[in-house]
């Protein structure tokens, strides 16, 4: 009888020892997904665009009396290419070519305008993820042309720009644009005791492909 109680008692330890390895195989927890992260958005690489604003200009030439008020629309391209930091901070070169619509009376009869400008100007900036905030200077130069009794006149101007802007990019490769730039061309070489003076001040919007 003992030996009977005693395999029976055997045969129960070792059934419920089974159930119990099977109940904890059936527990283990499946091993986490793995979720793919999207890529950290960059400004580096080239990038090209348009842009079209308006200029705000003063221009005044040595033995004439007065100035003029060069106001007017302006469109524009634009192409360069930036570098970014793991930190955040974007450095870049960036070129432009553009045309203002401005002319003006300066005075005795005489009318100035300018028409087709370009710059190329060193860009530094932060960037916030898809904004980036920059500030831009370098060279820049426009045509100027003055005409009046017998006088008949253009010369090319250089001098330097300034100015800052923000870019956002609306997709991985299409942003906007909005920048604010102050020219200074210096003096334009229009003859003999007869330089032209001119600078501008520009709000420009734009929007550009990043490639």
């Amino acid at each position: 009888m003992k030996r009977i109680l005693f395999l029976a008692a055997g045969v129960a330890m070792v059934a419920s020892s089974s159930a119990f390895a099977a109940d904890a195989v059936e527990t283990i927890p499946e091993a986490p997904v793995a979720v793919e992260m999207p890529a950290a958005f960059s400004w580096s690489g080239p990038y090209l665009g348009v842009h079209g604003g308006y200029g705000w200009g003063d221009g005044s030439i040595d033995g004439i009396p007065g100035d003029g008020s060069f106001d007017g629309g302006r469109f524009g391209a634009f192409a360069g290419y930036n570098w970014q930091m793991s930190n955040g901070f974007v450095a870049g070169i960036e070129g432009d070519l553009n045309y203002d619509w401005n002319d003006d009376d300066i005075g005795g009869g005489f009318e100035g305008e300018t028409g087709f400008s370009g710059s190329v100007r060193g860009r530094v900036g932060y960037a916030m993820d898809r904004t980036l905030i920059y500030a831009a200077g370098g060279w820049t130069a426009t045509n100027v042309e003055v005409t009046g009794p017998g006088f008949d006149e253009s010369d090319t101007a250089h001098g330097w720009t300034l100015g800052a802007g923000i870019d956002h990019a609306f997709t991985d490769n299409m942003f906007g644009r909005l920048e604010y730039r102050y020219n200074d061309y210096s003096n334009a070489d229009l003859g003999p005791g007869a330089e032209a003076d001119f600078d501008q001040h520009v709000v420009q919007v734009g929007i550009g492909v990043k490639f």
